[in-house]
């Protein structure tokens, strides 16, 4: 019983590691610089990959059932670049970016979406 409480207990804290320390190097500044190609991609994703075979008694599971069980998202699927991109937007059509919503973007004048 002692093991599996250490156990949960590890698995917490290589997770929130994981989420201070390591994401937001992979993630840096992916609204300016979003991977395009697959093998950037692929490579960002090897490094969660390793990370998700650490945890202890989750090693011999499948990758993606090693995400859900750490309640991780793929670094490889687009949502969290595209939500990334639409909080940068979010904030500059609010002015607490750094960047001017018109250099990006103009208003449409004719009234049609």
């Amino acid at each position: 019983m002692l093991l599996i409480v250490l156990s949960c207990i590890r698995r917490k804290i290589l997770v929130k590691l994981y989420k201070s320390l390591v994401r937001p190097h992979l993630e840096y500044c992916t609204a300016a610089c979003s991977p395009h190609y697959s093998k950037d991609k692929d490579l960002l994703e090897r490094i969660q990959h390793r990370f998700t075979r650490m945890v202890p008694r989750l090693k011999n599971l499948p990758y993606e059932k090693r995400l859900i069980a750490l309640r991780l998202w793929s670094l490889e699927l687009e949502e969290r670049r595209v939500r990334a991109d639409l909080i940068e937007v979010y904030k500059m059509l609010n002015g607490n970016s750094g960047m001017s919503f018109d250099r990006f973007f103009e208003y449409d004048t004719n009234g049609r979406t």
